[in-house]
C-alpha cells in the first residue's frame, strides 16, 4: 500500500474511533444539566440518582474522548504535514480556539462539578454543569467551523500559493458550519437518547418482578431518552435537508454520488434502493428503485431542478482543476497520473442510505419504548431488552455513516474549492501527506489501532460495571439515623449530606 492510502486508513480509524465517545459526550452532558436542574427545582430525589448514575457514565465516556482525541491534532503533524503548511494560516485559528476557550472552560467546570458536590452551594454545583455542558457544545462548534472550511473555504486570500485568513468571523460563520452544527448536534443527542433508552429499558426490565426502589429512574430516564430521540431524528431530517441544498451548491459530485446518479437528470428521481454494482459511474449493470423528482426538490426546493450526473461532473472538473496530477516525485505513483474525481460510489452511496436508515430505526426504537411505558406499564416481553440494547449502537452507526459519506464524498479533494471562492484555494488529498516511508506510517498506524482496542476493552468494562451496579454503584451510603446526642452536632441539610458523593 501507498503511504497516502495508509496515512488515510490511520486518520479514519483514529477519527472514527474518537467520534463514537463524541456524540455520546455532547448530548449526555447536556442531558445531565437537566436531570440536575430538575433536582435542585423540586428536590424530587429521583433526579438526585438519575443525575449521579449518568453523570458517572458521562465521566467514563468523556474521560476516554479526551484521551483519544489528543492524536487527532498531531496527526496533522504527523502524517499530513504539507497539509498543516498549506492550511495552518486558518486552520489553527478554530482548533486554537477550542483548546484554549471550549476545552479550557468544559474541563475547569468539569472538576468543579466532579469535586463540588459536598462544597459548593446547589445552584452554584449546578452552574458548573451547564457550564461544562455548553462549553462541550462550544468545542464541537469550533472543531466543526475547522472542517466546514475545509468543506467550503471562505474568509481567506491566496498569498505566495497559500490560503491566508482575513476574516474569522466569514470562518465561524460559513454557511456550510452553521448548516453543519445543529445537524451534528441533533446526532449527538440522538445518540445521548438510544443511550438512556437502552441502559433504562434494559434496568427496568430486569427489575419489573421486584419492587425496586429505583424503579421510577429508570421510568424517567427511559421516557426521557424516548423523546429526546424522535425530537433530535426531527431536526436532523429538517436540518440535513438544509445540508443537502448547500451540497448541491458546494460540491455537486458528493450530491451525485450520494445517489450513484451516473447521468444527468432533470427532474431527477431519489434513489431508495439499488440493485447491482454501484461503483462504476456508468450505471449500466444497477437497478434502483426511484422516487420520480424528489432529487430536485432535495436540491432545490421545486420537483424540475436538473441534477447534474457523475459523467458530466467530471468533465467540468477536468477543465477547471486538470486531467493530471502534477508530475511530482512527491505524489509517488499518482505523480503525472490522470485525476480520478469520482468518490468511492459504494461508500457514498451506502453511506448516505446508512445514515438515514440507522437514525430512523433509532427513532423508532424511542417511539416504541415510549408506547411500551405509557400510563405506568413495565414491559413484559422478553426481546424488549434485547430490542433496546441493540438500538444503542443505531444511532453510533448512523453518525459514523454520516461522517464517512461527508469525508469521503469530497474526494480526491482534501480542501475542496469553493465555487464561488478566492482561485486556487484547494488542495487534492494526494498532496497533503507527509514524506513518509510506507514502514513509518504501518508502525503508527499498528501502534494506534492497538492502543485504541485497549482503551475500548477499558471503557467496555467500565460502563458494564456501572450500568451493571445501578443506582447503588454511584450512590453513597446511607447513614445511619442520627441519634438525639448527635443531631445538631453538624450544620447544613442532613439531607444532602447523606447523599453527596464525589466522583
Amino acid at each position: 500500500m501507498e503511504v497516502l492510502d495508509l496515512a488515510r486508513w490511520q486518520f479514519g480509524i483514529t477519527t472514527v474511533y474518537h467520534f463514537l465517545m463524541v456524540p455520546l459526550t455532547i448530548g449526555l452532558s447536556v442531558l445531565v444539566a437537566g436531570m440536575q436542574t430538575a433536582w435542585v427545582r423540586t428536590g424530587d430525589q429521583r433526579y438526585l440518582k438519575m443525575t449521579k448514575f449518568w453523570g458517572k457514565l458521562l465521566l467514563v465516556n468523556f474521560a476516554m474522548g479526551v484521551v483519544t482525541g489528543i492524536v487527532q491534532e498531531f496527526q496533522f503533524g504527523m502524517n499530513w504535514s504539507a497539509y498543516s503548511r498549506f492550511v495552518g494560516d486558518v486552520f489553527g485559528a478554530p482548533l486554537a480556539m477550542e483548546g484554549l476557550v471550549a476545552f479550557f472552560v468544559e474541563s475547569t467546570f468539569l472538576g468543579l462539578w466532579i469535586f463540588g458536590w459536598d462544597k459548593l452551594p446547589k445552584k452554584v454545583h449546578l452552574a458548573c454543569a451547564w457550564a461544562y455542558s455548553l462549553a462541550t457544545v462550544a468545542s464541537a462548534y469550533f472543531i466543526l467551523a475547522a472542517n466546514s472550511w475545509m468543506q467550503h473555504p471562505v474568509g481567506v486570500e491566496f498569498v505566495d500559493g497559500k490560503p491566508t485568513m482575513n476574516s474569522i468571523w466569514a470562518v465561524l460563520t460559513n454557511n456550510t458550519a452553521l448548516a453543519a452544527i445543529p445537524h451534528t448536534l441533533a446526532g449527538a443527542f440522538s445518540v445521548a437518547a438510544a443511550f438512556l433508552v437502552g441502559v433504562a429499558g434494559w434496568q427496568l426490565w430486569r427489575k419489573r418482578s421486584e419492587d425496586d426502589e429505583h424503579r421510577a429512574v429508570w421510568r424517567s430516564s427511559l421516557r426521557l431518552g424516548g423523546w429526546t430521540g424522535v425530537v433530535a431524528f426531527a431536526v436532523l431530517a429538517i436540518t440535513g435537508d438544509f445540508q443537502g441544498k448547500l451540497m448541491f451548491e458546494q460540491q455537486p459530485m458528493k450530491m451525485a454520488s450520494a445517489e450513484a446518479l451516473c447521468h444527468t437528470e432533470k427532474p431527477a428521481s431519489f434513489s431508495i434502493i439499488a440493485i447491482g454494482d454501484v461503483r462504476n459511474a456508468n450505471c449500466e449493470d444497477v437497478k434502483t428503485f426511484n422516487v420520480p423528482a424528489l432529487l430536485s426538490f432535495l436540491a432545490h426546493n421545486d420537483f424540475s431542478t436538473e441534477v447534474k450526473g457523475v459523467e458530466n461532473l467530471v468533465t467540468e472538473y477536468q477543465a477547471k482543476y486538470g486531467t493530471n496530477y502534477p508530475d511530482d516525485p512527491q505524489l509517488g505513483s499518482l505523480a503525472g497520473k490522470p485525476i480520478d474525481y469520482v468518490p468511492n460510489l459504494p461508500v457514498t452511496y451506502w453511506g448516505f442510505r446508512a445514515m438515514i436508515g440507522f437514525g430512523a430505526i433509532s427513532a423508532g426504537i424511542g417511539l416504541l419504548a415510549l408506547w411500551l411505558t405509557r400510563r405506568g406499564r413495565i414491559p413484559g416481553q422478553r426481546w424488549f431488552p434485547w430490542l433496546v440494547l441493540g438500538g444503542i449502537a443505531t444511532p453510533f452507526i448512523g453518525n459514523s455513516a454520516g461522517w464517512i459519506f461527508t469525508e469521503m464524498g469530497r474526494q480526491p479533494f482534501v480542501v475542496v474549492p469553493n465555487p464561488t471562492g478566492v482561485d486556487g484555494v484547494w488542495m487534492f488529498t494526494a498532496q497533503a501527506v507527509s514524506k513518509l516511508s510506507t514502514g513509518e506510517v504501518w508502525t503508527s498506524l499498528i501502534a494506534l489501532t492497538t492502543v485504541y482496542a485497549v482503551l475500548g476493552v477499558v471503557e467496555v468494562f467500565l460502563m458494564r460495571k456501572y450500568v451493571r451496579g445501578g443506582v447503588d454503584a454511584v450512590m453513597p451510603p446511607k447513614k445511619p439515623a442520627a441519634t438525639s446526642e448527635n443531631s445538631d452536632s453538624k450544620g447544613g441539610d442532613g439531607d444532602d449530606d447523606a447523599l453527596a458523593f464525589a466522583y
